[in-house]
């Protein structure tokens, strides 16, 4: 037994087992501590032990020297070579939300060609129909109308695009109309002479080409459908002005954002300028968008923009007195209703600024043609179309002469805005300073209040006219559209289609009698009259 327990023994007479006890406790610790490294995140899904295995391992393998100074930029190249994305690989992810593609369309406009640079380069300056608008904007800016300093450069870059691309002789910026879904940029320009002929000529014979289809399914229906039809005639319709005349003086583009391409607005008709004095519509930012309304429009959104536009040239557009005045020739030969061009006037020495705000409002007056009830700017008689409709000369000994309607006048160009009509008590027009806190170096501001959103400054020699806004007229009262017109009546009541008693055959004899009676009458009449020439 001694033997036994003394080989159980270290020669030192310690237990073996005493190691393995006074080691436990750091084994312990060792375990815990590794658990803990190989906690892994909620986030990353990575632990720490593993982490750092594989940073030891890569910089073993690659050995750079200064570990010490990049091993947190290790650290980050080791998690960026675990991520992976959920997206396809295969296919490139873009971003293609709203304003990166706006902003994509909008670098072109800051980016200039070499071709251009050396086409400058090699000419000298020429006058550009181009306005100056940053400082149209300057001026604008001080009266608090306008748009922001870079919304103003982009405008200002895509009217020098919209130069580039058409042969204008003018071009100016007409303003901004708000939309519901996105807003239009207007620009106001006439081509030079001559440039826009082949353009007329193009929507002219696709006019005709639609008429002449339409003539001829009229036709074809005739053929096949013989059924009788009403004689009602539609009133003749108004005719368009032509182009560089009247309410198609001007031509006007829009784009919704600066760098998107100009469209061009169609020409306009009285029947759209009469229909849109009847509606209240905003604008949606879509040109192909219906109007949906009564009375109905007839067009689209484009037709009824145009529409606006003009109504709102017309009695919005002013220059100050003796700016713009008429050329003596054309005074000598047309009438002071039907004046339609201007010209500037090299003598104009401006008009003081005090005198600009005066409240008779005397000093400024309209350069845009009033348009009258009918739609135009010149009346056009709508019976001689009419008379021109009748074709066979029994017809036309038929029918009763209408009576001719009274032309319609309105006040002639450069007329002063003092004359402007007032809507219950309350001033076409308010003049005031830009400032009042430094008068001497203010400038004169002129704002519509039967258009809100029309401005114009006036200051030395220059002005200009803007407009931001609705595109809806002032009204006192809330809008409402108008009650439809009477029902139609069926058939006009007179004596020939009213139905009577049927005549008794006693009555029916004495008629035949008394119409004997006057044939035999008028037979002895007859006969004493050829014996009398007998005997001459």
């Amino acid at each position: 037994m001694a033997s036994t327990e003394g080989a159980n023994k270290t020669p030192s007479g310690t237990p073996q087992n005493n190691n393995k006890l006074n080691n436990a406790p750091r084994e312990q610790d060792f375990l815990n501590a590794k658990a803990f490294l190989l906690k892994s995140s909620i986030k990353s899904n990575i632990n720490l032990y593993d982490h750092l295995s594989n940073v030891l391992t890569k910089v073993l393998d690659e050995r750079p020297e200064n570990v010490v100074d990049i091993f947190e930029d290790l650290s980050k190249d080791v998690k960026k070579s675990k991520f992976t994305s959920q997206a396809d690989t295969i296919l490139d992810k873009v971003d293609r939300s709203e304003e990166v593609v706006l902003a994509e369309i909008q670098k072109t406009l800051f980016e200039k060609n070499q071709e251009e640079a050396e086409h400058d380069a090699g000419e000298d300056e020429v006058e550009t129909p181009l306005p100056n608008l940053p400082e149209l904007m300057f001026y604008f800016e001080q009266a608090g109308v306008g748009v922001s300093r870079e919304e103003m450069m982009k405008i200002f870059l895509a009217l020098k695009q919209l130069v580039d691309n058409y042969p204008l002789q003018t071009c100016r910026l007409w303003g901004k109309i708000y939309g519901t879904e996105s807003n239009y940029i207007v620009a106001e320009a006439e081509y030079r002479e001559g440039e826009e002929e082949e353009e007329e000529e193009e929507e002219h014979e696709a006019e005709e080409a639609d008429l002449d289809k339409e003539e001829e399914e009229e036709g074809e229906e005739q053929e096949e459908d013989d059924t009788p039809k009403p004689d009602f005639k539609p009133p003749p319709v108004i005719p368009r002005e032509d182009n560089r005349s009247g309410t198609n003086k001007k031509t006007y583009f829009v784009c919704n954002e600066p760098g998107q391409p100009w469209i061009k607005l169609p020409l306009i008709t009285p029947a759209q300028v009469v229909a849109a004095r009847q509606i209240k519509k905003f604008m949606t930012g879509n040109l192909d968008a219906p109007i949906i309304s009564y009375p109905p429009f007839p067009g689209n959104e484009s037709n009824y923009l145009r529409a606006q536009i003009q109504r709102i040239s017309a009695g919005t557009q002013i220059s100050p007195l003796g700016y713009y005045q008429f050329d003596e020739e054309e005074e000598e030969e047309e009438d002071e209703g039907t004046r339609e061009n201007f010209m500037e006037n090299p003598d104009y020495e401006g008009i003081p600024v005090k005198d600009l705000i005066d409240p008779t409002l005397s000093n400024w007056v309209h350069h845009v043609q009033h348009i009258l009830p009918q739609g135009r700017c010149q009346w056009f008689a709508p019976i001689q179309q009419a008379e021109d409709d009748f074709e066979d000369e029994e017809e036309e000994e038929e029918r009763e002469e209408p009576d001719e309607p009274e032309p319609e006048i309105g006040p002639p160009l450069l007329t002063p805005i003092s004359e402007d009509v007032e809507i219950e008590g309350i001033q076409p027009w308010s003049a005031r300073l830009s400032s009042m806190l430094v008068p001497q170096y203010a400038i004169a501001v002129m704002q519509s209040n039967l258009w809100p959103g029309a401005f114009a400054f006036g200051t030395e020699k220059k002005f200009e006219n803007v407009y931001m806004g609705y595109g809806h007229k002032y009204s006192p009262d809330n809008y409402s559209p108008p009650a439809p017109p009477p029902v139609q009546e069926e058939y006009p009541s007179g004596p020939e289609i009213t139905e009577t008693e049927d005549p008794t055959p006693e009555e029916e004899m004495a008629l035949r009698a008394a119409q004997q009676e006057a044939m035999d009458a008028a037979e002895e009449i007859e006969d004493a009259e050829e014996d009398e020439e007998e005997d001459d």
